[in-house]
C-alpha cells in the first residue's frame, strides 16, 4: 500500500513539473512608415502694433515724468483712432540710467531713459496706417513691431494637420502599392503641433515712412503660413492577386 501511494505521488509531482505549453510567437507585422508635411496660406484678419514713448532727461524724475506726459497724449490719441473695436493696453515700462564710456577710464552718469511700450490690438487692416500716424503725431517715438496674426488660429492649424494626414495616408498607400502590398490598418500617428508663426514687419521701416509721409503710412499685411508635420504607421500585407 505504501509503494502504490508513494508512486501515485511521484506521479503527480512529475506530471505538476511538465512545462506549460507555450504557444508559438506571433510573427512580427509588415509596416511602412512615412512623413508628410502639408502648408496652408492664410489672409490675416488681426494686427497687434508695439508703439513706444522713449524720453531722456538728466534725472529720472524728469525722465519719468516727461515720459508720462507723452504716453498719456499717446494713449489718448490712439484709443481714438481706434474707437470701441480696438484694444489698447501697456506691455512694457522701464527707467534706467544712461552712462557715457571713456576709453581706460570709469564710465560717467549721463541722465536717464524712460521707456513705455502699449500695444494696439485691431481687426479691422485699413486702420493701421492711421493708428501708426496718430501715435507717432501724439508723441510716439519708437514703433517697435508689427505682428500680422488671426482670429482664428485653431481653425488652421487644424486644416493644416487634416491634410498633413490625408497626405501621409496617400503616401503609404503608394508605396505599399508599388510594393505588391496593401494597407491593413493605422498603427500609430504621430504629428507635430502645428507651427503659426505671426508675421512681423520691419519696424523701423515703418517707422521712417510715418516720419516722413504726409499720406497715411502704408502697411501691407501679406499673407501667413501655418504648417504641419505628421508621421504615420501602417500595417501592410500582401496585395490580393
Amino acid at each position: 500500500m505504501l509503494a502504490a501511494a508513494a508512486a501515485v505521488a511521484v506521479a503527480a509531482v512529475s506530471a505538476r513539473a511538465q512545462p506549460a505549453v507555450q504557444p508559438p510567437p506571433a510573427p512580427p507585422l509588415s509596416s511602412i512608415r512615412v512623413t508628410a508635411e502639408a502648408r496652408v496660406t492664410a489672409k490675416p484678419d488681426r494686427v497687434q502694433i508695439d508703439l513706444g514713448v522713449v524720453t531722456h532727461a538728466a534725472t529720472s524724475q524728469e525722465a519719468a515724468a516727461e515720459n508720462a506726459r507723452q504716453a498719456d497724449a499717446v494713449l489718448a490719441a490712439v484709443r481714438k483712432a481706434l474707437g470701441a473695436a480696438g484694444v489698447l493696453k501697456t506691455i512694457s515700462y522701464s527707467l534706467n540710467p544712461n552712462y557715457k564710456y571713456h576709453p581706460n577710464a570709469e564710465p560717467t552718469p549721463d541722465g536717464y531713459t524712460a521707456s513705455n511700450v502699449v500695444q494696439a490690438t485691431l481687426d479691422d487692416l485699413a486702420k493701421i496706417g492711421v493708428v501708426i500716424d496718430t501715435a507717432t503725431a501724439a508723441g510716439a517715438n519708437h514703433v517697435q513691431d508689427i505682428a500680422f496674426t488671426l482670429r482664428d488660429q485653431d481653425a488652421v492649424r487644424a486644416e493644416a494637420l487634416r491634410q498633413a494626414a490625408t497626405r501621409a495616408r496617400a503616401e503609404a498607400e503608394v508605396l505599399a502599392g508599388a510594393l505588391g502590398l496593401r494597407v491593413v490598418r493605422v498603427l500609430n500617428v504621430e504629428e507635430n503641433s502645428a507651427q503659426f508663426v505671426p508675421l512681423r514687419v520691419m519696424a523701423s521701416r515703418v517707422a521712417s515712412a510715418a516720419t516722413a509721409a504726409s499720406a497715411p503710412t502704408p502697411v501691407e499685411a501679406g499673407t501667413l503660413d501655418i504648417t504641419a508635420n505628421v508621421t504615420l504607421s501602417v500595417e501592410v500585407s500582401p496585395a490580393a492577386r
